[in-house]
């Protein structure tokens, strides 16, 4: 299961965050756990470079992207190989809609369209989609017409 997609600007404040399966109580101790990982290990790391850790049997994965940080948490079937491909698709998205890697205003003023995509690549714990074609039609927000 896909347990958190966590977005944040670069001073560690929480831009978007989507937790499944995990409960309210635990939830401030992933925050401030995968704001302090990004703290210690983001610095001078490269666009799109993923670095991996593990913790209390998951997974995590996560990047810089312009000025915001994507983490990713999974356990059982999704590893660090499976993580990878998702934040893959969370970052082509966010690049997508936003034209560029964002920064952190840029990102705020295309927030309703990134999360619309969010939730077309992460379903209640799970990767729906990957294709970028796929979800660019699914956000539009129109009835599709290939039935």
């Amino acid at each position: 299961m896909l347990l958190a997609v966590l977005i944040t600007n670069s001073e560690g404040n929480i831009l978007v965050e989507r937790f499944n399966g995990v409960p309210a109580e635990e939830r401030l101790h992933w925050r401030s756990f995968l704001v302090k990982l990004g703290a210690d290990n983001l610095k001078g790391v490269k666009n799109e470079e993923l670095l991996v850790a593990s913790h209390k049997s998951v997974y995590i994965v996560y990047t810089v992207l312009g000025d915001i940080s994507i983490y990713v948490v999974g356990k059982d079937e999704y590893d660090e190989l499976t993580l990878s491909e998702v934040i893959y698709v969370i970052t082509q998205a966010i690049r997508e809609v936003c034209g560029k890697p964002p920064t952190e205003r840029l990102f705020l003023d295309k927030y309703g369209k990134i999360c619309l995509c969010l939730d077309e690549i992460v379903w209640k714990g799970l990767l729906e989609n990957t294709e970028k074609d796929r979800i660019k039609r699914l956000v539009r927000l129109k009835p599709p017409n290939d039935f």
